[in-house]
Parts: structure tokens; sequence; C-alpha cells
């Protein structure tokens, strides 16, 4: 999977260049802002699908390995599970259009007879742009985060996922404190294995978002998630299906839009209801 990590790589490095070239390069800081985003998940997972939602891929991979490697002993499919999993992808803002990361995943795995070990599960590499910036104008702010998780070990069932999220978001006044949003994220996981496949997933979503005078910043998300399905053989691991998913985001910035910190909540229905909260809080060596 050396190719297209280094694919990804090569993007991650052109668009930083590119975008560096911009006319406001100036305004810059000579420093870009440097942070460890840290991310704790915890999640309860209806039986008999993955760890699926907005951005989801650690869980995801997390589970879609396990379901290769255990599959064949669970004539039933997968189980309700409970996941607790933390990201630690260390960011840097190159400016304020682009932003690269990189780092690795780890998760403990309740699947009814107790909790695992807590292991490294995962590494991802990823970039996010703005494509075009609204700045005021009618056209919306364009964003597009691409981000490549793969699965450690690297051993049988191994799997390596793609997600690309678009989005759209229209500003409603000079300062950007409200607005709408909407947009769509696909994700194609490939899994280290003749015998087992996962069907791509895809969520339509539309939103909006209000920022108080306290730097208190909600956002919400409601969309309609499509999954295919995952199969080991002959065995339905995860059945497809097409269902509602809610993302609620409660967050505090600083008066230079950094997070301070972030809560957010979701449900998706699978088509039985899943839960994940995570808590996100920044770890910044540099903050402009």
């Amino acid at each position: 999977m050396a190719a297209p990590a280094a694919g990804l790589l090569c993007l991650m490095m052109s668009a930083g260049a590119a975008f560096a070239a911009d006319d406001d390069a100036a305004a810059k800081p000579a420093v870009p802002n440097i942070y460890l985003d840290l991310r704790t998940i915890y999640a309860a997972i209806p039986a008999g699908t993955l760890g699926l939602g907005f951005g989801n891929t650690s869980l995801w991979a997390a589970l879609g390995a396990l379901a290769v490697q255990r599959g064949a002993g669970l004539p039933n499919g997968l189980p309700a599970a409970k996941s607790i999993a933390v990201d630690l992808p260390l960011t840097v803002d190159v400016s304020d259009r682009v932003s690269l990361y990189g780092g690795v995943s780890g998760s403990t795995i309740d699947l009814g007879g107790g909790w695992s070990s807590f292991d490294i599960t995962s590494w991802n590499i990823g970039v996010q742009a703005d494509l075009y910036q609204q700045n005021g104008g009618k056209i919306p702010t364009i964003t597009l985060q691409s981000t490549l998780t793969q699965s450690v070990p690297n051993e049988q069932g191994m799997t390596t996922s793609f997600n690309n999220i678009l989005e759209f978001d229209y500003a409603l006044d000079e300062d950007e404190t409200r607005g709408w949003l909407a947009g769509v994220q696909y994700t194609h996981t490939d899994i280290a294995s003749q015998f087992a496949r996962i069907r791509p997933y895809t969520i339509l979503y539309a939103g909006g978002y209000y920022q108080w005078p306290s730097n208190w910043k909600f956002t919400g998300r409601l969309g309609v998630q499509s999954f295919g399905g995952a199969q080991l053989v002959n065995q339905t691991l995860a059945h497809s299906f097409t269902q509602p998913i809610l993302r609620l985001d409660l967050d505090r910035m600083d008066d230079n839009d950094n997070r301070l910190f972030g809560i957010t909540a979701q449900i998706a229905w699978m088509p039985k209801p899943s839960y994940q909260l995570t808590l996100r809080t920044p770890l910044y060596a540099v903050r402009n």
C-alpha cells in the first residue's frame, strides 16, 4: 500500500506549496499553528455493522480488520460492540487555507466478553484545503479533506481506507459567525484478503452553524448515509442500509478561530441507532 500513501503525501505537499503562493501570503504568520489534535472517542455500535459515521476512519479500520480476522468464528456476524479510541494526529496549519496532518490511533473494544487491551490500531495522513474562500462574496467556501487510514499490524485482514469530504460553507455575515453547510463524504476501503470485501460508504448532509460573541460555536449536520455492506466469503458481516445520521458539535474557539475545546455527539441509524461521543482537546506547540 506504499503507492497510495506516497500519492496522498505528494498531494499534501503540492497543495501546501500551491496555496502558500497566494496573494495573502504576506499576512500569514511566520510560524504556522502546530498542535496535536487529540480526540477521544466513545462509541456504542449495534450488532451486524462497523464503526461508521462522519470521518470515522479510525474506528472503521479497527473494526474492519477485526471483522476479517475473527469473522469466520462469528456465525451470526459482528456482535454489538463498545469502543474507546484515541486519535493523535499531529497537525500543521500551513496557512489559513491548508492544514496537513498525520498520526496514529489506538483503541480498545468490548464485544460482550470484556474490554480488549488498548493497542495502536491504525495510522493516518491527510490534508484539508479550502479550494475557494467566500470572503464576503456570494459563492460559498469550498473545502476538501482527504485522509488515508491503514490498520496495523500489517497482516491478513489489514484495511486501507480512503476518506474524502467535500463541504460547502455559505456564511451569512462578514465575520462568518453564522451560515449554512452542505456536503458529501465518500469512504472506500480495501482489505488485504481475497475472501473479504467492504463496500463503499457515502453520506450526503446539510446543516448550519452559529458562533456567539463569547466564541462558543454550535454546528449541526443532518444527513442520509448509505452503506453497501461487508462480506467474508459467503457470510454477511455487516448488512447494507440507507438511513439518517445526525451530528452536533459544540466548540470553544479563540479570537483567531483556533479550537480550544470541542465535543461532538453523533447518532447514526444502521438501521438500529449507534451512538458516538468525541472530545477534542488540541495540545498546541504553536498557536497564532
